[in-house]
């Protein structure tokens, strides 16, 4: 039984994995004061109530917010008497080469990210990750990770928006029925959420020009299918990338012990 853990600067997710199929997924708000009793106490719980044993033998974690990987260690120490696989640690292979600039430190979901579109699509890729940040991350034919392009996210341009102009609300993204508003919510909803589309093609075309070659456009992250639904942006939706890019490493890592 095996626990994969994506910590985001948001939110953190954990996924129940039984060698063939993920089990159960929940989500909760990352903060590093969080200890490892109240993370067991709350999977404990879930997992009751989804009728699930508690008997996990391995974890792995990926993580952009470095301060709760601690008690993610002492968690699974405690709780499961297993040290964690985490990954952009030494200790933790990957089955991709990461060709980038020479100190560069990537981050672990853009890692997990490639590894799990390269298994699922091949190479030649563009995995682009609606998370506080939206990720464009370049496969290459080999499945290598070879660079990418980091934007803000969506909400965190709308949060900007509100926290820095006194007189503009905070509102959700959503498509809006025309581009030009008429109130300042609607204003707002058009400039993101059509500004997004713009980005993403954009990005999206310039990556292809660049590396003068056909790739595939795979999304993931919550958004996704809300800017999908206004124009094909993408080849494919994967909601579970992340998850199963952390499993494809964790078996890569036992078979290669």
């Amino acid at each position: 039984m095996l626990l994969t853990v994506d910590c985001g600067n948001t939110n953190t997710v954990f996924a129940i994995w039984d060698g063939a199929r993920f089990l159960a997924s929940w989500r909760c708000a990352t903060q590093h004061q969080r200890t490892a009793d109240e993370y067991y106490t709350w999977l404990r719980t879930l997992m009751a109530l989804n009728g699930i044993e508690m008997s996990i033998t391995d974890v792995i974690v990926s993580s952009t917010v470095p301060r709760v990987v601690f008690n993610l260690r002492v968690l699974c120490d405690r709780y499961f008497g297993t040290r964690p696989l985490v990954v952009g640690k030494p200790e933790t292979k990957l089955p991709v080469d990461v060709r980038v600039d020479a100190g560069t430190q990537v981050g672990p979901d853009r890692l997990v990210n490639t590894v799990g579109g390269y298994d699922r699509h091949g190479g030649d890729l563009i995995v682009v990750d609606f998370g506080t940040a939206t990720t464009f991350d370049v496969v290459e034919t080999d499945g290598a990770y070879v660079g990418g392009v980091i934007a803000p996210g969506a909400n965190l341009s709308l949060e900007a928006l509100h926290m820095a102009a006194a007189a503009l609300p905070h509102v959700d993204i959503t498509q809006p029925q025309r581009v030009v508003g008429t109130n300042t919510v609607a204003c707002m909803q058009s400039g993101v959420f059509w500004g997004y589309v713009g980005l993403i093609k954009e990005i999206a075309a310039r990556i292809r020009a660049e590396r003068d070659r056909p790739m595939k456009v795979i999304a993931t992250g919550g958004l996704a299918p809300l800017f999908q639904q206004a124009e094909v942006l993408f080849d494919a939706f994967e909601d579970d990338l992340t998850m199963h890019g952390l499993t494809v490493i964790h078996r890569y890592n036992k078979e290669n012990a």
